[in-house]
């Protein structure tokens, strides 16, 4: 009886250690522990992500969320350079803790995790082409047109799906993308809403933000591990959210375009974050 009773407390005490290892070693306190909340940095994609080069210092409204994520865990925030095409894979392989600005897709929950919708955004055509004005994406999916968008991207998924006849010029980045339509290479560029408003303010040979319908309004959440624990997707989820429903997102996004002198009456009619 006394063995049985040693055995007991032994199993319950291994259960115990084991129970108090799994939560230090929690998504959370390796953050905590490590003192920084890593996420991916892409260069020139206001009004998401920007470094300026003189100072290293980055800004956009996805470094704005960043950083208030890593002040309610208590850490610091630090930005790993990357791409759009990378930041799954960086995801993926443990590098950065999370990356904000994705968009949701199937393809990608097979990879990483979601957390509750930060915003929705609507993809959209950018253009200088009067007669693709009103044209839904039906009409627009037509080997006469030539679009451009950077490989890899969201952007590069909705070509996929709903322009497989049209000519789709695919670039490694955004800025050629913008090189092959203001030099008349492509007769318009696939992107999101807030990239295309950034991108006509910056070239005006661009030519205006044009909306086919349907609109395909879409999240953007943040993308995590799988591996990571439970309580750090819950966490993730409710801070998006949180701010979300209370505005705090609209106001990092509106506070990031207006660096451009963008506000809110510039977009679409029918156009919102909250989805």
């Amino acid at each position: 009886m006394r063995l049985w009773k040693q055995v007991i407390g032994a199993i319950a005490l291994a259960v115990s250690m084991m129970g108090g290892a799994a939560r230090a070693d929690s998504t959370i306190d390796q953050i905590r522990a490590r003192g920084v909340l890593k996420i991916p940095g892409i260069l020139n994609e206001d009004p998401y992500f920007n470094k300026d080069p003189r100072t290293g210092e980055w800004r956009g409204f996805a470094i704005e969320m960043g950083r208030d994520i890593a002040k309610t865990l208590g850490v610091k925030l630090e930005v790993v350079e990357s791409s759009w095409a990378n930041s799954i894979l960086d995801v993926q392989s443990g590098k950065v803790d999370m990356a904000l600005g994705i968009t949701a897709t199937p393809v990608r929950a097979m990879s990483v995790s979601f957390s509750s919708p930060t915003y929705f955004n609507s993809f959209v055509i950018i253009s200088a082409k009067k007669e693709l004005e009103g044209l839904n994406w039906a009409q627009l999916n037509d080997p006469k047109y030539t679009f451009a968008v950077d490989l890899g991207s969201s952007q590069d998924l909705i070509t996929q799906q709903y322009l497989p006849k049209a000519n789709v010029l695919r670039f490694k980045t955004r800025d050629e993308a913008i090189v092959a339509v203001s030099t008349g290479k492509a007769d318009g560029l696939v992107n999101t809403m807030l990239n295309g408003l950034v991108m006509t303010k910056k070239v005006p040979a661009l030519g205006s933000v044009k909306v086919p319908t349907p609109v395909l309004s879409t999240p953007s959440v943040i993308a995590m591990n799988q591996n990571a624990d439970p309580n750090f997707k819950a966490f993730v989820s409710a801070w998006a959210e949180y701010n979300r429903r209370i505005g705090n997102n609209q106001t990092w996004i509106v506070n990031s375009l207006a660096t451009f002198g963008i506000v809110l009456d510039d977009m679409p009619k029918g156009f919102g974050f909250g989805g």
